[in-house]
């Protein structure tokens, strides 16, 4: 499996040839597995930790008090157990993933009434933990920051102009989930195909991931190795692709497709949190793909976020479900 980490900061500088090598790497990257580990990206360690931090009181209070933020899948609140379950999104159903989510998203208004209600409400911080929201406000600032050099190295990686996709993310959206995966003593045994998150792609553009090692860690799947443990580096951010960027580059990169394990029965107390911030284009984007011989599928043009929308939707678990 091919998941290099390459360290940003030449690609940060002015030298030509510093990064072009970085682009190469990124392209060659990406057409493999979808998957890169950054070094070199600036994000502020102690952040993260804070944020971990106060996110760990709120999954920790009882179930009653968390009742009361909680949403459905694409919304502003808590997902509790049961809410979600990622497989779906392939067609497999699957037993409910074993996560609980706080999430958050874009809360700028355009202007624009109905674009607005449906993707620049308001974010929900609950008054138990007053630290959050200090913490995950400046952390989603820095994320967008990221993401957009990040999309800036994509850009020439495919050969375009650095602003080949930041030209649609002037007023984008974004979604930051922070995913707590509880330990297999608080869940007892996981049902038969059941994960922590199911196998899946991401939907979207790009996603940056901050997570912990653990035996019920993250995987890859390439067509050359099958499922893999992600490689890991404590300094470094995972970043993958997803459908909406592969449908962009006509499948010349590939979305990334990964599953979280269950809570390993050899270290029952294993339990983890992860920081995922998804970062999208401007809503109304259509996202036409790259022509031969860049690109390789000549997908029909989509509009943006009601590709979005649609498989936001399919990994919701209906109300009562298993």
């Amino acid at each position: 499996m091919t998941i290099p980490t390459i360290d940003l900061r030449p690609w940060f500088t002015a030298d030509p040839a510093a990064r072009a090598r970085t682009a190469q790497v990124v392209d060659l990257a990406l057409q493999s597995a979808g998957f890169l580990l950054v070094t070199g990206h600036g994000v502020d360690d102690a952040l993260r930790r804070r944020i971990r931090s106060a996110a760990r009181e709120f999954f920790g209070l009882p179930a009653a008090v968390k009742e009361r933020y909680e949403v459905r899948v694409g919304e502003r609140g808590w997902l509790g157990p049961g809410a979600e379950a990622n497989a779906y999104a392939e067609g497999v159903e699957t037993p409910p993933d074993l996560k609980e989510s706080l999430s958050f998203a874009a809360d700028e208004p355009t202007g624009d009434p109905a674009v607005d209600a449906e993707w620049f409400l308001p974010n929900t911080w609950p008054a138990e933990v007053p630290a959050l929201r200090a913490a995950v406000t400046e952390y989603v600032a820095q994320m967008r920051v990221l993401s957009d050099r990040l999309l800036e190295l994509l850009g020439a990686a495919l050969g375009e102009p650095e602003s080949f996709f930041t030209r649609h993310t002037g007023h984008s959206t974004w979604g930051f989930n922070i995913n707590w995966y509880p330990s297999r003593h608080a869940l007892g045994t996981p049902q038969p195909g059941q994960f922590r998150i199911g196998p899946h792609t991401d939907f979207g553009t790009v996603t940056v991931l901050d997570r912990e090692a653990g035996r019920g860690g993250l995987q890859v799947f390439t067509d050359d190795d099958g499922w893999q443990d992600a490689p890991y580096d404590p300094a470094a951010l995972t970043v993958n692709i997803g459908d909406l960027m592969a449908r962009w580059t006509g499948d010349r990169w590939r979305s990334g497709r990964h599953r979280v394990l269950p809570p390993p029965a050899d270290e029952p107390s294993e339990e983890l949190m992860s920081l995922v911030y998804f970062y999208e284009c401007d809503p109304g984007t259509v996202v036409r793909p790259l022509p031969a011989p860049k690109g390789q599928v000549a997908h029909a043009p989509v509009d943006s976020h009601a590709y979005l929308r649609a498989k936001l939707d399919s990994i919701s678990v209906p109300r009562g479900g298993s």
